[in-house]
């Protein structure tokens, strides 16, 4: 099939990639070139059998399996689960994280790389992490240091992790975007939708057991649900990134508040601490114990 579609073709074939995906399909093969005529041939009978299908149609399958909690995630750009990546294949996850680092390179790829931004945050910890956490986009601290949450917000994450037993440095931690959104503003639908792609590798190549998604952004563009908090916390979601390597089964994903919600809202500490120990009981972790008094 040629490649070569146009934009509204293109994103109806998106869309049927992402139903796919909801029935837990996720592999596809190519076959062998066609002959250019049948080819072409190919291309027109794909055209009319997508027309037939409205796009209503297919979000309306695609809503009645919303219910179950198995997200096999597709970034907008689905057709590129179709191409390999530099990292396929790597068994290593920190060379393969070296590897999306350089193809992210000194990114461009939206509006935000001529917003301010000092430097790319990509992401930092062990890369053969358990437990990793995705926030939304670095601040001003993350921005001038290059590292996801170094500032406030960051520090009380550490006191969550020590809190669980582990340390900072045994878990993973990235965001949504890269780089810092101007005033720190909540990134834009398109700007997520752009980086994105670059966090799922991120977790393709660290297989954790388990994603921790900090804030509605963070939860909401890894599950493709559009849902408040209250909805989304307290139960696991099954997840894993469209085109990861099939012998992983995928992590399992719990969503709490974001640090910086926590800094402005103290009284759901609390409610984030529940989220965590259901983290902590499914990675066997223990609260370190309190010296005695």
């Amino acid at each position: 099939m040629s490649l070569a579609l146009d934009p509204r073709l293109r994103r109806e074939l998106a869309e049927r990639v992402r139903y796919y995906n909801e029935l837990g399909i996720y592999d596809f093969y190519q076959r062998e070139p066609l002959p250019a005529e049948q080819a072409l041939a190919a291309d027109a009978a794909l055209s009319a059998t997508l027309s037939t299908q409205s796009q209503s149609e297919v979000r309306e399958e695609m809503s009645a399996r919303k219910s179950a909690a198995v997200r096999t995630v597709a970034g907008e750009n689905a057709l590129e689960v179709l191409q390999p990546k530099p990292e396929h294949g790597v068994a290593d996850p920190a060379a393969a994280l070296k590897l999306i680092r350089d193809d992210l390179g000194d990114c461009t790829r939206c509006r935000l790389h001529e917003q301010g931004r000092k430097q790319i945050v990509f992401g930092v910890g062990n890369p053969h992490a358990e437990l990793m956490f995705v926030g939304e986009g670095p601040g001003a601290d993350e921005d001038a240091q290059g590292e996801p949450f170094v500032g406030r917000a960051g520090q009380l994450l550490n006191n969550m992790i020590k809190a669980m037993g582990i340390r900072r440095e045994d878990v993973y931690i990235a965001n949504v975007v890269k780089c810092r959104p101007p005033g720190n503003r909540t990134p834009e639908r398109d700007e997520c939708e752009t980086c994105s792609p670059f966090l799922m590798r991120q977790i393709a190549a660290i297989k954790p057991k388990v994603v921790v998604a900090l804030g509605a952004v963070s939860a909401r563009n890894l599950l493709a649900i559009n849902a408040p908090m209250s909805e989304l916390r307290g139960r696991w979601y099954d997840f894993k990134p469209a085109g990861s390597d099939a012998s992983w089964p995928g992590a399992h994903l719990a969503v709490t508040y974001h640090p910086a919600f926590l800094l402005r809202d103290p009284r759901q500490k609390g409610e984030a601490w529940k989220d965590l120990q259901m983290v902590m009981k499914y990675l066997g972790l223990e609260a370190p114990k309190k010296p005695a008094e």
